[in-house]
């Protein structure tokens, strides 16, 4: 369907504390050394104090209600908006490159752009550690990759036009296209790390569950404004029809206004926080989970050498490769049968309100002592779901008339995707949850963020492959040259040239979703109890053995 937002990890909450180290330049502290599973737990004694004033300081906190922080919340949400930003924009470039017939291994190779978001683990230690203790702790990294993210896309601006193929006939520079978002998109990934680090520490403990709720609805609206509105904005025929008296030839924003327009407010946005919004250093923790960026990265490994995690994370790698072409391939196929991107865009506009919901509804089935069966629950309706989408573009050219579509056909398709986004939550909500169940609140957001960058990965490399296969799938007949073929670009280009003309007779659309739902399906039977399995394990399983 339409490109779907790209799920972020959180981080989880640290212990309140303070610093004792004051240069300005600075790299976390050591840990308390905590030994787990068979041996016996050991808290040194400055750790032990400190685990006791943080519950004698909780035992005697007063509550705040959520008005007394109304206006941090506020900034958090609008924090996530600019997020999803990024998020958006990028997603609407696959659907503008599908209707410049752009081939399906151009859309799997600029199908890396989303990778930085299940990739930032690499780097967020760097982000968590290394900051200017005057300036802030989150600011050291929110301020200045803001002000890049600005500049960038007010830059951008001014190329994309080129590098999309808009002037003097060219076709897009996808490999260009593909360096530049992936660039945008890291530096949207590094923004969200400071963003999650700064939420848990600016609300107060009562109100930190607010953060969650600003993520969710915060980066939804603003994947709504990157894609949904400017894909609308951007049509001249949406705008002529809707929106306008007399046509014109262009919609009334293009990418390059967009672009402009967004970078102004990210750099307005940024110079406010950076002046006007202080740190809260009464809830920074006085010792952190490591001793430095390369004992972070030594934690990872150790985490991931447990046997209960390194399970999930083989199990959760593998689960969603039955829905890679639905989810990577329908929309774009929708758009080649000659649904109008825009028309595809809208149809988002009624589902968001059903994505702020469905968290808050499956989270109650989601919230006992295995989540992860709802995951399984969802998992053969959503496969099921992947079988009507191929129905679905299969459909598509039969109803298609000269004017369009009629209105029954996008109710369809609307019902399709309304379908999809309750299965796909189910799925998503259940794994945040088991995620947040095991993992080691002795070792901060390390743990969860661990689990959560396995579990985006494991959407993301199914998604690029199932973009790459579609073309070495589809089978294709020179009609009108005898004795040519359809098997190259090469050869397509020998058949036309020759009078003729190449006619698909297998989609390879078609043969993958086959495949992917029954891989799907055997993923199901097989290691479906598995994955079940895993919630049965004790909490010794989850807990990392770590030494000084």
């Amino acid at each position: 369907m339409s490109p779907t937002i790209s799920y972020k990890d959180s981080s989880r909450q640290r212990r309140p504390g303070s610093y004792h180290q004051s240069m300005d330049m600075e790299i976390k502290p050591p840990p308390p050394a905590l030994y787990m599973g068979n041996h016996t737990e050991r808290l040194g004694e400055d750790d032990t104090e400190a685990l006791l004033q943080e519950h004698n300081s909780a035992s005697y906190m007063v509550p705040r209600g959520y008005r007394a922080e109304l206006g941090s919340i506020l900034l958090l949400l609008f924090l996530y908006v600019l997020q999803g930003i990024p998020l958006g924009l990028a997603g609407s470039i696959p659907l503008i490159l599908q209707s410049k017939n752009a081939s399906y291994k151009d859309q799997a190779f600029f199908s890396f752009v989303f990778w930085p978001f299940s990739l930032k683990l690499l780097w967020a230690p760097l982000v968590d550690a290394v900051y200017f203790k005057s300036f802030g702790r989150r600011k050291s990294w929110l301020v200045p990759t803001q002000y890049i993210l600005g500049f960038f896309m007010m830059y951008l601006s001014t190329q994309v036009d080129f590098l999309l193929g808009d002037v003097e006939g060219k076709s897009p520079d996808v490999v260009a296209l593909t360096v530049t978002f992936f660039l945008f998109e890291f530096l949207a990934a590094t923004q969200d790390i400071a963003v999650d680090g700064w939420a848990l520490t600016m609300l107060s403990r009562e109100n930190v569950g607010y953060a969650s709720t600003c993520n969710s609805v915060g980066q939804t609206a603003g994947y709504f404004l990157g894609n949904v509105l400017f894909l609308a904005l951007e049509s001249a025929s949406f705008c002529n029809k809707y929106l306008r008296f007399q046509p014109q030839p262009k919609g009334i924003v293009t990418l390059s206004d967009f672009l402009f327009f967004w970078g102004a407010v990210f750099l307005i946005t940024t110079t406010l926080v950076a002046l006007l919004k202080k740190e809260n250093k009464e809830v920074t923790p006085s010792k952190e989970e490591t001793k430095g960026i390369t004992d972070t990265y030594k934690l990872l490994f150790s985490i991931v050498r447990m046997p209960a995690v390194l399970t999930f994370c083989i199990l959760i790698l593998t689960a969603k490769v039955g829905f890679s072409a639905a989810d990577a391939v329908t929309g774009l196929k929708l758009v080649e049968e000659g649904v109008p991107k825009e028309h595809l865009a809208l149809l988002a506009v009624p589902i968001v309100p059903l994505q702020i919901i469905l968290p808050l509804i499956i989270s109650k089935y989601t919230a006992g002592p295995q989540p992860l069966n709802t995951f399984y629950k969802a998992m053969p309706f959503r496969l099921l779901i992947g079988l009507e989408f191929a129905l679905l573009v299969w459909w598509t050219p039969k109803v298609q008339h000269e004017g369009g579509f009629p209105i029954y056909y996008y109710i369809v398709v609307l019902l399709s995707y309304a379908l999809h986004q309750i299965t796909l939550y189910s799925m998503y909500v259940a794994i945040m949850a088991f995620n947040a169940k095991v993992s080691d609140p002795l070792i901060g957001g390390t743990y969860m963020t661990l689990l959560n960058t396995v579990s985006n990965l494991g959407g993301n490399w199914p998604a690029t492959v199932a973009l790459w296969l579609v073309d070495p799938l589809t089978v294709k007949e020179c009609i009108g040259a005898q004795e040519q073929s359809c098997g190259t670009t090469a050869a397509a280009e020998l058949c036309t040239k020759l009078g003729g003309s190449c006619v698909t007779t297998l989609d390879g659309y078609y043969v993958e979703s086959i495949i992917c739902v029954a891989l799907g399906f055997v993923w199901w039977f097989l290691l479906g109890p598995k994955l079940k399995k895993l919630q049965d394990e004790g909490q010794s399983s989850w807990k990392c053995k770590r030494t000084n």
